[in-house]
């Protein structure tokens, strides 16, 4: 009996990463095998303490985003993130990463209100137009975030970034997206706007043009 139900309470508490996973399947990729689309998606994160560059996990997305462009795989980036961070303007620091490191300024666009994955993704269908993407962040965050964004109405397909980190900080991240599943099981079930209310920006549309 302990044995059903200790399995029971593990269906639940897993069911939503479980989704995730089935939802996002086949549909994510390493940089090499990579689909192609018009824009690439980068999902913000922590900078430095001095707020000036970006930590290795940010940086290793970033450098992928820069390579699927070079590759000729994307035309356009979108830089989602929060410009009033608690490290810093993260949209601020990635735009001029992606600048240093090959990427034309005209082909970025920063959205300075992707306050959690699933804002970016849906500011990224309602305000930026955005229908066909690549997304880049790491694996383990990728299922998530490839299942938000499709069910936003994105045709979206995840590519995995290096992460640049230790062991401990891996399985620390893998573990927090186990409630992370639960949240975004529930944005999804009520349709949650974004927490930030913008009109259209016509930024990507004219990027995809340059």
């Amino acid at each position: 009996m302990l044995v059903v139900t200790i399995g029971v309470l593990g269906l639940v508490l897993l069911g939503p990463t479980v989704w995730l996973w089935i939802s996002s399947a086949g549909h994510v990729s390493a940089t090499g095998r990579a689909a192609q689309a018009p824009v690439v998606i980068v999902f913000g994160a922590q900078l430095t303490p001095d707020g000036t560059e970006p930590k290795p996990f940010l940086r290793g997305r970033l450098d992928t985003a820069a390579a699927l462009i070079r590759d000729g795989r994307a035309i356009a980036v979108l830089v989602s993130g929060d410009a009033h961070g608690g490290s810093g303007d993260e949209v601020a620091v990635m735009s001029r990463y992606l600048t240093e490191h090959g990427v034309a300024a005209r082909r970025i666009v920063a959205d300075g209100a992707g306050l959690d994955s699933y804002d970016t993704c849906r500011r990224a269908h309602d305000v930026y137009g955005v229908r066909r993407a690549l997304l880049v962040s790491q694996e383990y965050h990728l299922h998530r975030a490839v299942t938000l964004c499709r069910d936003l109405g994105i045709d979206a397909a995840g590519v995995a970034a290096r992460c640049g980190c230790s062991w401990g900080v891996l399985a620390l991240n893998r573990a927090r997206e186990i409630p992370a599943a639960w949240k975004a099981g529930y944005d999804v079930v009520t349709d949650r706007p974004a927490a930030v209310s913008s009109p259209p920006d016509p930024a990507l549309t004219a990027a995809l043009r340059e």
